[in-house]
């Protein structure tokens, strides 16, 4: 019975694994071919062109991709710092409204991304806000922190809060219990939430457009036209960029918080 379930999840994980990786090699494909009719199997004619474009100076792409990877990194650093609290209290403590203060919490995804954006247009524009670089990093945190704060929340339901509690009878301050004790603890859900976050924010297109007013120009926005304007070899560039940099990003996230613990001494969970 064991094999037979084994045999099943290897399988299944092979499937899914094929599904993920297929997609992926189709678009580095288009990425070199010039022609690609069907039913060929293979392109026609092969060529350089997209990369070359999205390698030239005057096309800016590199220093538009930096840029984004900047501006996410900003988003990421203050939605944690915002939703970790947020999370805790949500999870391990009771208290009036806290169903309320959930639901309008996930609000931001219930509701009409258009219609949220248009509001906080209107509200930026009067705080002179709109068409800035903070304008866009406040609006990126709207979509952002719902994803954060579920995962956070969870995991402060699975920790709980015995670690703390000990720490603090034992004479920790709660900076002291914050630094050493909660947040090693809790480091393999901020990765996720970190990373997930990271990627909600590089991917906006409509908030960044709407907020940035064409001024604050991320990488979606570059890329966005191209995949609308059926150049399957730019759309293909620049999508294979996007990928990499996401999960590349994801990796240095992650390393990172692994030698801080080790090099502190905590043990991290993978």
């Amino acid at each position: 019975m064991k094999v037979k379930q084994s045999k099943l999840f290897s399988l299944i994980m092979y499937i899914i694994i094929f599904l993920l990786v297929l997609p992926l090699i189709i678009i580095i494909i288009w990425s070199v071919a010039k022609s690609w009719p069907w039913p060929s199997i293979f392109p026609n004619a092969i060529g350089l062109r997209g990369w070359k474009y999205f390698f030239k100076p005057t096309s800016k792409s590199i220093i538009i991709l930096l840029h984004s990877v900047y501006l996410s990194m900003i988003v990421t650093i203050i939605t944690l710092i915002i939703t970790i609290p947020a999370a805790k209290a949500l999870a391990l403590y009771n208290f009036k409204g806290k169903k309320i203060v959930e639901l309008l919490i996930i609000a931001p995804l219930i509701v009409s991304p258009v219609a949220v954006a248009m509001g906080i247009h209107l509200f930026f524009i009067k705080l002179g806000l709109s068409n800035t670089f903070i304008g866009v990093v406040l609006v990126h945190l709207v979509p952002c922190i719902p994803y954060s704060v579920k995962i956070l929340k969870n995991v402060f339901e699975i920790t709980g809060e015995s670690m703390e509690m000990q720490s603090r009878v034992l004479g920790a301050s709660k900076l002291q219990t914050f630094k050493h004790v909660t947040l090693p603890i809790i480091s393999p859900g901020l990765v996720s939430a970190g990373s997930l976050v990271f990627t909600v924010s590089f991917s906006q297109y409509f908030l960044t457009f709407l907020i940035g007013g064409g001024r604050v120009v991320t990488f979606p926005m570059v890329m966005f036209p191209f995949v609308q304007s059926g150049d399957r070899m730019m759309a293909s560039v620049y999508s294979i960029v996007f990928i990499f940099t996401t999960l590349a990003c994801m990796y240095i996230m992650e390393k990172i918080t692994k030698k801080y613990y080790k090099t502190e001494g905590y043990f991290y969970i993978n």
